[in-house]
């Protein structure tokens, strides 16, 4: 018997089986990284949409009442996006008007470029410039604030940034790094750092 052809046989047949379990492996390797690929995709996919508006309403208008009936503040918006998993509200163009007490004395106007309502309408987050207004009225003269990414709380009347803050009451100017403001009465405005005043006297 010429077992050296027998040995090579043999070599041969195992050379082929290995051969056919190196490709079978080699395709289920593949097909396991096309699902993997696949579902990974379809995460990312569910992610994205996840994070989407629920409404969008254009004319936005909300007015809050103060405990005796009369107006405490007025949020106005060109348009509003708001998102149901966070529950956040996105605002373009928002103007928050804050009423005082005393209808004698005018009511401060609040503006920004963008703006951030939480869910349960105690923070907003105005974004980008801002300005703020308090027109000239019985004992009380105009005074203008300008900053930037402005924190307001509205039913408390207060507002807070840690940027640049310019105060205005012609023809008076201070400026700082920082401010705190509380809008109702006691009206009081906090410059935080690196203050700086301009007086005129006539």
């Amino acid at each position: 018997m010429n077992f050296s052809f027998l040995s090579d046989n043999l070599f041969l047949r195992d050379l082929k089986i290995y051969s056919f379990v190196a490709l079978l492996a080699a395709i289920s390797w593949g097909i396991v990284e096309m699902v993997r690929s696949q579902h990974q995709s379809h995460e990312t996919t569910v992610e994205v949409v996840k994070h989407s508006a629920d409404y969008f309403s254009k004319g936005y208008l909300r007015k809050d009442l103060n405990e005796q009936g009369r107006l405490k503040s007025q949020l106005s918006a060109q348009s509003i996006l708001h998102y149901s998993d966070d529950g956040t509200t996105h605002i373009e163009q928002p103007k928050l008007t804050l009423y005082n007490a005393d209808p004698a004395i005018p009511p401060w106007v609040v503006k920004s470029e963008t703006g951030i309502l939480s869910p349960d309408g105690e923070d907003l987050f105005l974004k980008g410039k801002v300005f703020i207004d308090r027109a000239k009225g019985a004992g009380t003269s105009q005074m203008i604030i300008k900053t930037s990414n402005l924190r307001v709380k509205p039913k408390t009347s207060y507002a807070t940034s840690e940027e640049w803050a310019e105060i205005i009451s012609p023809p008076h100017r201070t400026e700082s790094t920082g401010i705190e403001i509380t809008f109702k009465k006691p009206i009081h405005i906090k410059m935080l750092s690196r203050v700086k005043s301009r007086y005129e006297l006539h």
